[in-house]
């Protein structure tokens, strides 16, 4: 079934997914804490992400940037002078929004072909003004010109607020794998082609930011940056275009809700040689989930001119030298999670009830297993278990109060794979029921083999 955004948002708050920034203080709006079960899966798409990227990749390597970089950074990468939104204000009621967005959206809906992404702000407030697009806020036709609004948030370093102190923090990951190309290459001995792969937290000044997790002003970034040989990188953006595809299906997100869109010569970045979106179809609609784009050589160049640093390579068999070319996979960890919880809500009916379960592939569940003492007379029995579990590394939980199947709905709510439950038979059998969430099946596990019997049932494919 299709999930509503009204639905998700309430499992999230009611089940400790995700709750509203600031709640207590009436919120901030934008913000979303991630809770005790929400964490987990948060870490686990990370752990699972880093798994995939790093750890079982033998050309690729880690890397963990500062938030806050030399302003000079950003200056070379054209953030200061181009990272902007066309923004422009309405008269009547002072909303703020974007020129872009309106444009688009009344031409998809009129079935017009506009070249939104290549037009300059006087073409943009030229067709708002033509076509007397409405506020969004009040349907008044009456905006102002469009200007540009730079997205970066500025702070300052040190004691004063002057413009030698200012700095930014960062709004992407990228520029701090550029500018560690030179120590990598040296401290790790790394050799082209190979990647530099980074999670961390980035900040945009989004003038329309919403729909829950999926944009926001502060989210979290899994990106790599992948160095090759140029003329060999188009090969390359197949072969990352290919694997993330087959990544995002390990998460559990299905391959119907899934698709590619690459964009045309109009859309590309000036450096870009291609780039493609993997969009999913989230309950208002298809959204980009994750970009890979062929940035060329620009990066490097644009670094090394304006630090005086060499930033080429020099091949240690065929003593060529060349600047490399980088694919960048770029993946927002929020709309991850975002993708995942949407594929894996469910409701079933059942003879008396609606059961409502979370299909999280078992590798990114927050909780592998749940812990269930049949009766409080059991809980020693149980606990023990459940502590020798933790010891092995297992995520698990334990739950007591209420009935048997009360438990097994509050742990299908929170897509707990599976539920041991010791009971009168443990004892005298040494064995405990293994209740499995999606078929809701039961076998007999001898309590020695059941940690075994998570962890096997719970990898990554």
């Amino acid at each position: 079934m299709k999930v509503t955004m009204d639905k998700l948002v309430a499992l999230c708050k009611s089940r400790g997914f995700i709750f509203a920034g600031s709640d207590i203080y009436g919120g901030f709006a934008n913000t979303w804490d991630y809770g005790p079960v929400g964490v987990e899966l948060y870490n686990n798409i990370k752990k699972a992400w880093w798994q995939k990227f790093v750890t079982e990749s033998e050309n690729n390597f880690g890397l963990d940037c500062a938030i806050l970089m030399n302003p000079k950074v950003w200056e070379a990468s054209g953030h200061l002078a181009g990272f902007s939104d066309p923004l422009m204000d309405c008269r009547a009621c002072k909303s703020r929004c974007r020129a872009d967005d309106l444009v688009e959206a009344y031409a998809a809906k009129h079935k017009m072909t506009v070249p939104v992404a290549s037009m300059d702000n006087d073409a943009l407030s030229a067709f708002v003004a033509e076509h007397k697009l409405p506020c969004p806020v009040c349907g008044k036709s009456d905006f102002t010109p469009v200007k540009k609004f730079n997205l970066m948030f500025k702070t300052f370093q040190g004691v004063t607020e002057d413009s030698v102190s200012t700095c930014y923090l960062r709004p992407e990951t990228a520029q701090g794998i550029f500018v560690n190309f030179k120590n990598v290459t040296r401290s790790a001995r790394a050799r082209v082609p190979f990647g530099i792969c980074q999670i961390g937290k980035s900040f945009r000044n989004e003038i329309t930011p919403g729909n829950f997790i999926f944009r926001l002003r502060e989210f979290e970034q899994m990106e790599m940056e992948f160095f090759c040989k140029p003329d060999t990188d188009l090969e390359w953006f197949e072969y990352w275009k290919n694997y993330c595809f087959e990544f995002l299906q390990k998460l559990g997100i299905k391959k119907e809700n899934l698709r590619i869109r690459d964009h045309d010569k109009a859309e590309l970045s000036f450096y870009s040689k291609a780039t493609s979106d993997f969009e999913y179809l989230f309950p208002f609609g298809w959204g980009e989930l994750w970009g890979i784009a062929d940035r060329t050589d620009y990066d490097l160049k644009k670094h090394a001119e304006f630090s005086g640093e060499k930033l080429d390579y020099t091949d240690p068999v065929t003593g060529e030298t060349y600047v490399p070319y980088v694919v960048e996979p770029s993946l927002g960890t929020g709309r991850a999670l975002l993708a995942v919880l949407c594929d894996a809500y469910d409701e079933e009916q059942l003879e008396k009830e609606t059961r409502t379960v979370m299909r999280f592939a078992p590798a990114i569940a927050p909780y592998k297993a749940a812990v269930l003492p049949l009766q409080k007379a059991l809980s020693e029995r149980a606990d023990h278990l459940y502590r020798a579990m933790r010891k092995r590394g297992i995520t698990c939980t334990y739950d007591l109060p209420g009935s048997i199947g009360k438990r097994y709905r509050r742990q299908d709510e929170i897509g707990t794979p599976f539920c041991i439950t010791v009971d009168f038979d443990t004892e005298p059998t040494g064995t405990v029921t293994v209740r499995e969430r999606d078929s809701m099946s039961q076998i007999r596990i001898d309590e020695s083999k059941v940690a075994d019997y998570i962890i096997d049932n719970c990898k990554l494919d």
